[in-house]
């Protein structure tokens, strides 16, 4: 039994934010209430500390199986246990890609192995992520996937993706979509004044708008439970807006750096700033954190997309794109928002716990 003390509840579920006690035993809430004071095997005093529900991330890179050197399993879940996740779903661009039984089976056995966080796999739309051939979906959900992505990549052929929709509806589970036109999607960090300044090749914010329409308009088409990934443009937030606006029931994320950094971090080439989406610019992060505020944005995630030093540590162009934010997550979101009043801490936990329960159907 745990008796938790003196701490500040903040539980957008129940819509409580206030001073209260918890009672914990078997590892289920009790009681919830002013002054408890049964007697507990362990007794936490949360006197100026938030006690919330446990965080949940929805995009997540563990890398494992296949890149182990940047990153496994068993190291993610102790950066989101780190940061204050108890629940992290992880994408599919892994070797081999988690896009069979077996492959799902492996991180399913790996998770429950490790135990330290909820890790729930997310499957590939198209067998390989080549975007020619559908993945078998319903097979996937049977091996326990949350949800369907083809993150790290886009499904450019509309004809299979409005396929892949269906099918996703059918299992009644989400697709998660990454938006970039592969095709302007060229260069490096974003393009704009800075590229051009720093003389880095950049992607416009084009490549992002057009996938975030034309996915926007198959969900519409097939009814499928489309949630759309790493916002960074100002353009595809209007275009959520206006969607939202017409009962499309869609959601959308954007990450920590979205709102807290801007392409001019580039200047001096730090790769550690190389992401793609790339850093936009502060018009684009004015309009992310405009957009989180009136609930464009439904769920903050982090993208974590952890890379080995050695892969960091050489030449801008050739360094890989990625950021890990798994045990900084909460703390530049609460820096950025709370701190600076964009952001009632009943809104922050709403976006990092209880928002993304609801995009995957979960407690």
């Amino acid at each position: 039994s745990i008796l938790i003390k003196n701490g500040r509840l903040i539980d957008p579920k129940e819509g409580l934010d206030q001073k209260f006690d918890i009672f914990v035993q078997d590892y289920t809430i009790e009681e919830i209430g002013e002054n408890i004071n049964r007697k507990a095997d362990v007794v936490i005093d949360a006197k100026d500390k938030w006690v919330v529900p446990g965080l949940i991330d929805i995009h997540v890179h563990l890398r494992d199986p296949g890149f182990e050197h940047k990153e496994t399993i068993q190291t993610g879940a102790m950066a989101a246990a780190r940061g204050g996740f108890t629940t992290i779903c992880c994408m599919p661009n892994t070797n081999p890609v988690l896009d069979n039984e077996e492959t799902l089976q492996y991180v399913n056995e790996k998770a429950k192995e490790v135990g330290i966080v909820h890790i729930l796999p997310i499957g590939a739309i198209t067998k390989g992520q080549e975007g020619k051939e559908l993945a078998d979906i319903k097979e996937m959900v049977e091996s326990g996937i949350c949800a369907v992505s083809e993150d790290g990549r886009t499904v450019m052929d509309s004809g299979l993706l409005k396929e892949a929709m269906l099918e996703t509806k059918k299992c009644n589970i989400p697709m998660l979509s990454h938006c970039e036109d592969i095709d302007l999607a060229k260069g490096f960090m974003n393009e704009g004044d800075n590229s051009a300044l720093f003389g880095i090749k950049g992607t416009g914010n084009d490549a992002e708008d057009i996938i975030t329409a034309r996915d926007i308009i198959l969900a519409k088409y097939t009814g499928v439970t489309l949630h759309l990934c790493h916002v960074s443009t100002a353009l595809s937030l209007e275009i959520i807006r206006f969607a939202k606006s017409m009962g499309l029931e869609i959601t959308a994320e954007t990450a920590p750096h979205y709102f807290s950094l801007t392409d001019e971090r580039l200047k001096g080439k730090d790769t550690n700033a190389k992401m793609n989406p790339p850093l936009r610019t502060h018009k684009d992060k004015e309009a992310v954190i405009q957009a989180l505020q009136d609930n464009t944005l439904d769920v903050i995630a982090t993208d974590h997309a952890p890379h080995h030093s050695d892969e960091k540590n050489t030449e801008f162009e050739l360094a890989p794109f990625g950021i890990i934010g798994l045990e900084t997550s909460f703390a530049v979101s609460y820096t950025e928002l709370v701190d600076s009043g964009i952001l009632t801490p009943l809104e922050l936990i709403e976006k990092m716990s209880t928002n993304p329960a609801k995009v995957l159907g979960i407690d």
